[in-house]
């Protein structure tokens, strides 16, 4: 988990390796009861390597897989197990690494089994998170508050119950002494103008009520309520709840009636504790009503925020998936002033930088053909692209009479018809595995063995010839005359391949006497022809013949040179 994390997510993940280590769990159970039944462990070997698998987990925090675990015991090997696998369920399991129950479920699962498990979106866990932290904060609060509440109004009728308490003891003295009913029980009748003082009494010291604000009760002997409580004292006051037959919560509070210290009886009187009850169900509801409120607004907040944050990270999503598609030029459409924002402007740039990139590579890559641009782009630093002497086969492809056949015709028929056979040429060279070097005017110098070495490049380079000529010969001469028009000569021998040029400007080619000699050699083919020297003579593909022109000077070279030409 991250140093900072939040809570919600660590919940979250936590949840998914829980159920993860369950699925596992689930998966060790039914391979350890098929071993054991299939006889290649036992009961106790089993029990062990459970144990062994709990302290692993409890040591080092990783679910090691039970099959595992008994391999690692030696108890049987992975062949056994995963053949007992196979034969049990009729499955394809290659090695205690699969999901073995995930191919159980796949093919012996239920329909519930087969769906997928549900994605739960942002949004959704936004509202949840929310719902629980408000619900849990206000509860908590609501309870802590509603019990001092209810505890202070139970602190208040106790005050309320003492106040009576002690003006009907120290009214009542002389009428009790005296004996005097009626001043007592005028006394206790106003105590009925108190709001929840259900009842007052007074009992003389042999337990006769002398006054009652019930007049029926007058004269009989006082018989205290159960007890529902425990009883409680405050100074002289004595008090307890209890309830009534009826239901009702009461709180009986009594004390001594005194005169000159001699007591004279007992003064008790009932306050009701149900509307406490009532205030705090008021209370209650109330706090419910909020609660319902503040989740709603929370709710509406949270999936707000949540959809505010999931779009653009789904528009994010999509992006991806259309740059992995090759589309560079997709844009993220997001424009906020916060993190996202700023995500999406980074891989709006990111895919403008991707997409320039795929068209250097594209457009450079006509320049310094696909194998070089490919090689550069893998390894830029490598050394080879220092210089290095490699054996190929060069072939040279030429116009013959290129001047007097363009001479008479406007200099954008002349493009179209040379890029015509540039185009044909080039990609017949790199279906036979050439790489085209350069084009110098109306020729064509290509390479077979370089950069990318192929022991038989001469006979791809004979093959790439004859074929070109077979092609450049379906072609009218009158649609385009540079067709019929070319003579291609090839030679093999060393040549030095690598960078030349400048620090500003390079270019890969290859130089040599291999180069000159194939370059001379095209002066002796003529429309329509393939020459070749003896060294390619001898490399001759199978089924191409060639005749020999007999031994030819070349310019800069002192000996004759034996030429042949292809057969094609």
């Amino acid at each position: 988990m991250p140093k900072h994390d939040f809570p919600i997510a660590a919940f979250f993940r936590n949840l998914s390796r829980f159920l993860r280590r369950k699925q596992v769990a689930r998966q060790d159970i039914f391979i350890g009861e098929l071993l054991k039944r299939r006889g290649l462990i036992t009961e106790d070997q089993l029990q062990k390597a459970l144990e062994t698998q709990r302290e692993t987990l409890m040591q080092e925090g990783r679910m090691v897989r039970l099959g595992m675990v008994i391999c690692d015991l030696d108890y049987t090997s992975e062949k056994k197990i995963v053949k007992a696998i196979n034969d049990e369920y009729k499955i394809n399991v290659q090695s205690l690494s699969d999901n073995i129950h995930q191919q159980v479920i796949e093919k012996h699962g239920t329909f519930f089994d087969h769906l997928p498990y549900p994605r739960i979106p942002i949004w959704f866990q936004l509202s949840v998170a929310t719902t629980f932290i408000v619900v849990l904060t206000i509860m908590t609060l609501s309870t802590v508050v509603l019990n001092q509440q209810k505890a202070r109004l139970y602190e208040q009728t106790v005050k309320m119950g003492t106040v009576s308490l002690n003006y009907f003891a120290n009214n009542a003295r002389i009428p009790l002494l005296e004996d005097d009913v009626l001043r007592l029980n005028t006394l206790i009748r106003e105590a009925t103008r108190v709001e929840g003082l259900r009842y007052a009494l007074i009992v003389d010291t042999q337990g006769i009520i002398r006054a009652h604000t019930n007049v029926d009760r007058i004269g009989r002997a006082y018989e205290p309520p159960d007890q529902g409580g425990s009883r409680r004292r405050n100074g002289e006051v004595v008090y307890y709840s209890y309830r009534e037959i009826s239901g009702e919560h009461l709180l009986n509070l009594s004390r001594d009636i005194k005169f000159k210290d001699k007591v004279l009886g007992q003064v008790h009187v009932g306050v009701s504790l149900d509307f406490i009850k009532q205030l705090i169900e008021k209370e209650r509801v109330s706090v419910i009503l909020i609660t319902l409120t503040v989740v709603l607004i929370g709710l509406i907040i949270a999936v707000m925020f949540g959809l505010r944050f999931s779009r653009p990270i789904n528009q994010l999503v999509q992006a991806t998936q259309q740059i992995a598609r090759g589309n560079y030029r997709y844009k993220v459409p997001l424009k906020r002033k916060d993190e996202l924002g700023n995500l999406a402007t980074a891989f709006n740039r990111m895919s403008e930088e991707l997409w320039k990139n795929a068209m250097a590579q594209k457009s450079f890559g006509k320049y310094l053909g696909s194998e070089i641009m490919a090689m550069i782009l893998a390894d830029p630093e490598k050394a080879w692209l220092k210089g290095s002497r490699n054996e190929a086969s060069v072939l040279f492809i030429d116009v013959r009479e290129f001047t007097s056949l363009s001479a008479s015709q406007p200099p954008e028929q002349v493009v179209e018809w040379l890029n015509e056979l540039l185009e044909a040429a080039t990609a017949i060279i790199i279906e036979h595995g050439g790489y085209v070097d350069k084009f110098i005017g109306d020729a064509i110098l290509a390479v077979f063995g370089v950069p990318i070495f192929r022991k038989d490049h001469a006979q791809r380079a004979v093959r790439c010839a004859v074929a070109l000529q077979k092609k450049l010969g379906q072609k009218s001469p009158y649609s385009n005359p540079l067709m019929g028009a070319v003579g291609i000569s090839i030679h093999t021998g060393d040549v030095v391949a690598g960078n030349i040029g400048s620090a500003n400007k390079m270019e890969y080619t290859v130089i040599g006497d291999t180069v000159n000699i194939a370059s001379r050699l095209n002066a002796l083919a003529g429309p329509g022809k393939v020459v070749v020297s003896k060294i390619v003579k001898k490399r001759l593909p199978r089924g191409i013949k060639a005749i020999c022109l007999g031994s030819h000077n070349v310019k800069g070279k002192t000996d004759a040179i034996e030429v042949y030409e292809i057969v094609c």
